[in-house]
């Protein structure tokens, strides 16, 4: 068996080498993660089967992923975004989900296959979208605004959705309406919880509802964030993510689903220090923690699935359909439903409305995390599905700079008769 830290060190080595070409053609790291975990087990440099040191690397990445994706939203400008944007998270999602699930059902004829497939390509890619507007000069737009708020509600739902159906596909939970009902209660009271601290525990209110309860009272998350100057705030943020990771493991859900409750649940308010005069360690807490995320654990994550993709012809061949079926559904359903909604629930114009819908193509992070889950953690996705499932992820990842930057012109112009 090959030593750990030289398949640590190859992967290392492999990550930087993606994330520099990820940044030159302004696509999302994750496809060249996959990508060279891929070619790396293909040529025989790693192996197929990675040992447990990697694997529990590879798993502490994709926790701590999915708790910097929740630390980073604004909790507030997202709240007071849902009423204009409620409409196109809910059908932009319900879209995918249905296109998806009917051709897998359509093709595999397995309602657990037809659910992972509607799972994987629910939740949007917001950060592929952002850097793709952002380098057309459209980040501060009405439509990106939309894109970003609705993409947060989209990944709450599906994480929601995977705590509920994962359990029933992998057979902890029956397919019935007694099984359904307590995989939805269970949900229900994780998700309140976790509100519940976030709302009542978490912040520092002296005359709060629980102001009179000794020490909880009188103390919150930013007296805990402040202890020792801040110096320990980074590992007090992951191992709230770790703590409530492993109470959603509890209750029968995936550890990510809640680590990304525990970095919604935060604020940048919590890290304030020393009064009025205050110096926030929120930022460098968020650089390391983002840097963690996205630079050295959580990518291995990524690469480890890619060594799943092992090159075989006939599957590459067999597979062709079902990727071109499974890419146009999802292309007509997701710009159809969420350029529908902008329009008549949010009130966008009709060039912002196709923007939007554009922008919400990509899938990333949610969506591998899903294959992961349902291929590698546990055998409910076929081979085929699998392939299936990664080919068209990466072709709806490319449609998004292409589909944005043709559809630039068209929007420039609809500004410009605005104005004019």
């Amino acid at each position: 068996m090959q030593d750990p830290l030289f398949e640590l060190a190859i992967m290392w080595a492999g990550v930087f080498v993606a994330s520099l070409l990820a940044s030159k053609t302004r696509l999302t790291s994750v496809l060249y993660f996959l990508a060279f975990g891929a070619l790396m087990v293909n040529i025989g440099i790693l192996p197929t089967e990675t040992n447990e040191f990697i694997h529990g690397f590879a798993e502490l990445g994709i926790v701590i992923i999915m708790f910097a994706l929740g630390f980073e939203e604004n909790t507030r400008n997202f709240i007071r975004s849902i009423k204009r944007t409620w409409g196109i998270a809910l059908f932009g999602a319900l879209g995918p989900f249905f296109a998806a699930y009917f051709v897998a059902e359509y093709f595999w004829n397995n309602t657990n296959i037809s659910i992972m497939c509607g799972l994987t390509m629910t939740a949007t890619a917001v950060s592929l979208t952002m850097v793709s507007l952002k380098s057309l000069g459209l980040a501060k737009s009405k439509a990106a605004t939309g894109i970003m708020t609705s993409a947060v509600l989209d990944d709450i739902a599906s994480l929601a959705a995977v705590a509920i159906l994962v359990p029933i596909a992998t057979g902890d939970a029956t397919l019935s309406f007694a099984g359904i009902g307590l995989a939805v209660l269970k949900a229900l009271l994780f998700f309140l919880g976790v509100s519940i601290v976030g709302e009542y525990l978490l912040p520092h209110k002296q005359n709060g509802r629980l102001s009179r309860i000794p020490f909880i009272g009188k103390y919150g998350a930013r007296d805990v964030l402040a202890a020792d100057d801040g110096e320990h705030s980074i590992l007090t943020v992951l191992l709230l993510a770790l703590v409530v990771g492993l109470v959603a493991h509890e209750f029968g859900f995936h550890p990510a689903v809640g680590a990304y409750m525990a970095g919604l649940i935060l604020s940048e308010e919590y890290f304030l220090l020393d009064g009025a005069e205050a110096r926030s360690s929120y930022r460098r807490t968020k650089e390391v923690v983002d840097n963690a995320a996205f630079s050295w654990i959580g990518p291995i994550f990524f690469v480890e699935l890619g060594t799943k993709i092992v090159f075989e012809w006939d599957i590459f061949v067999s597979v062709i359909p079902h990727t071109l079926t499974l890419l146009l559904a999802i292309l007509v359903a997701q710009i159809a439903t969420a350029a529908l909604a902008a329009r008549y629930t949010g009130g966008f114009g009709f060039h912002e409305s196709m923007l939007i819908g554009f922008g919400m193509l990509g899938r990333a992070e949610l969506a591998f995390v899903v294959m992961g889950i349902a291929y590698v953690q546990h055998p409910i996705l076929s081979t085929e599905a699998f392939y299936t499932l990664m080919f068209t992820t990466f072709w709806l990842n490319v449609s998004v700079p292409v589909s944005l930057t043709l559809w630039k012109p068209v929007y420039d112009r609809a500004l410009s008769s605005q104005d004019a």
